[in-house]
């Protein structure tokens, strides 16, 4: 691991390295942060991938956020995470410049698209890695034959986490990914397209989802790097497992939802807790602002 940086929020100090891992530390027992850590920043609605679980409801007359003018960018602390997405971050016209923004005020940029993007942006995306404008790239696979289709270009692409939807991808194709990925499980999540579709295969999708509960130690133990979000770990019951095995779960986990993060949509100039809340807030010109009314709501 190399180091990318070690910075104060609060009462803490988090350390950043460079594969994507995080500590923090204090000799209190509480961590009490100033601004987020990291923000999940949608920066458009367009995609041409027509996923029928896409809880974003992105298609291709989905609009692109005006992330240049955002002002609150320019109140990010050096080294916030930003996860960048959509839609397909890579279509917005303004994306290059955008980074190049971002890097020179040191924000640590990731971004995630889905495998389908490969077919026709691969040397786009490639050019952001080897240009430093992104550190990690999260990539979702729909099924192990699209990674399989894609297998050449993922595996050139550095700091690459494979994001899986429980319920949507059977356990069995997780299990058939190759054991050196790192991999990203997310929850089901019943919004938008997503509803619909739960609505209409819903029996299935809860299945998938027992099953890969159920197989959730084989899984762990696969892979190099396994991580969860918030409502992954709800859907599989993630800390009975770290219970079962004698592990501190306050070790590992990053805390809920708007604790030490967010989410902005660009494209609809809102933020809110997480993609899934339904409180819906204002763009406002300073990062901080914003944060302090996350926590207090």
């Amino acid at each position: 691991m190399k180091l990318l940086n070690k910075y104060n929020n609060g009462n803490y100090t988090v350390t950043i390295f460079d594969d994507g891992t995080k500590v923090r530390e204090n000799k209190l027992d509480n961590f009490a942060p100033e601004f987020p850590e990291s923000i999940d920043y949608k920066i458009t609605n367009y995609c041409n991938m027509g996923c029928e679980m896409c809880h974003e409801d992105s298609g291709i007359t989905g609009t692109h956020g005006d992330i240049l003018s955002h002002k609150f960018i320019d109140t990010l602390h050096p080294y916030t995470e930003l996860a960048i997405g959509g839609g397909n971050p890579l279509d917005h016209p303004g994306l290059i410049e955008f980074l190049s923004k971002l890097k020179s005020r040191h924000i640590i940029a990731n971004i995630t698209v889905n495998v389908g993007a490969l077919k026709t942006q691969y040397e786009l995306l490639k050019s952001l890695s080897d240009d430093g404008l992104v550190n990690g790239i999260g990539i979702s696979i729909n099924s192990n034959s699209l990674y399989d289709m894609y297998k050449e270009q993922i595996e050139l692409l550095p700091n690459v986490v494979l994001h899986i939807v429980v319920g949507y991808v059977v356990c069995n194709a997780i299990m058939e990914l190759p054991c050196k990925s790192k991999v990203l499980l997310l929850g089901y999540k019943k919004l938008r397209r997503g509803a619909d579709m739960y609505g209409r295969f819903g029996n299935i999708i809860d299945n998938n989802i027992q099953k890969t509960k159920e197989m959730l130690p084989d899984i762990i133990s696969r892979f190099n790097v396994v991580s969860f979000d918030n409502l992954s770990i709800e859907q599989l019951g993630v800390k009975d497992y770290f219970t079962a095995h004698n592990m501190n779960w306050d070790n590992f986990y990053m805390g809920n939802d708007g604790q030490f993060t967010m989410y902005i949509d660009g494209a609809k100039e809102e933020y809110a807790v997480s993609s899934v809340s339904p409180n819906r807030y204002g763009l406002l010109n300073n990062i901080t602002d914003m944060f302090n009314i996350i926590r207090r709501n």
